[in-house]
């Protein structure tokens, strides 16, 4: 176990590369010919299957052709598919700098265009290839954050790229802007049945499959909590205060996102009428 998790922690391809304070650029390899991008707060993967470089979110055109110099340094294969984990503009813009790409994968939700890119294939519920020596497994997640999220698990090397639906060790964004909270649930449930080992999500650090499951507790402890303390006849502002998930405290965006969690979580408890 610790010689297939060592290259999360030990290897690095290159010195981050800073713009200004606050904005970092990074590669580092997952697992075997998996890499992980990272552009300030936002994750992409990129694969090199040995026919070819699939990659994922552009984030934008700035991260995009950042990206694609580097993959000129690192192989001679071409970047041959695209795939969009769902078409929000801080994980989709910029497309167009990765150069054309011969195969662009999306969820039949998608828009038409995804920030001027056209998406050559669209799928359902589930949809596989192959590229090289590697296979890729996507899966539509349902409606909740956003209409049109996927989930993808990378093969050989069992690695899962999960954005913005769950992420490991970090608090759920905000005050779940626009989403139906019970489906956001459903759509962890949904990553909680794929099959992987390594958890690389769109935000936060390298993790594995358990904290997939552990943030669905976080959300099914804080739906409960709110739910209990509406029923009780207290306000947002007041369970915002009072329900503290201490068992998180030490988790990514606490500080920041905690009180914003329970009140979203509240508003959706009280627009579906649960609390009646």
């Amino acid at each position: 176990m610790k010689m297939l998790f060592a290259p999360l922690f030990v290897l690095s391809l290159m010195v981050n590369v800073a713009f200004g304070e606050d904005v970092k650029r990074e590669i580092t390899k997952v697992t075997g010919d998996v890499y992980r991008f990272q552009n300030k707060f936002h994750v992409n993967v990129f694969v090199i299957t040995g026919d070819g470089v699939v990659v994922t979110d552009p984030i934008n055109a700035d991260a995009a052709a950042w990206l694609s110099a580097e993959l000129l340094k690192m192989t001679d294969q071409p970047i041959s598919h695209l795939v969009y984990s769902h078409s929000h503009g801080d994980h989709a813009s910029g497309g167009s700098a990765y150069g054309p790409v011969p195969t662009i994968i999306t969820h039949a939700n998608a828009p038409e265009s995804i920030d001027g890119v056209v998406p050559t294939d669209r799928f359902d519920d589930e949809f596989s290839f192959t590229q090289g020596s590697k296979t890729f497994e996507l899966t539509y997640l349902g409606p909740g954050h956003g209409t049109d999220l996927i989930a993808m698990v990378i093969r050989p090397e069992n690695v899962g790229f999960i954005v913005d639906a769950v992420s490991a060790k970090r608090l759920f964004y905000r005050d779940f802007p626009g989403a139906n909270v019970d489906d956001w649930i459903k759509q962890v449930q949904k990553v909680r049945t794929l099959d992987f080992e390594i958890f690389v999500g769109g935000h936060g650090p390298v993790g594995v499959k358990s904290d997939v499951g552990d943030g669905l507790a976080y959300l099914e402890e804080l739906r409960t909590a709110v739910l209990a303390g509406l029923k009780a006849g207290k306000s947002a502002d007041d369970l915002s205060q009072e329900i503290m998930m201490e068992k998180y405290k030490d988790w990514g965006s606490y500080d920041q996102w905690r009180a914003l969690n329970v009140q979203g979580m509240a508003r959706h408890l009280q627009e579906s009428g649960a609390v009646n």
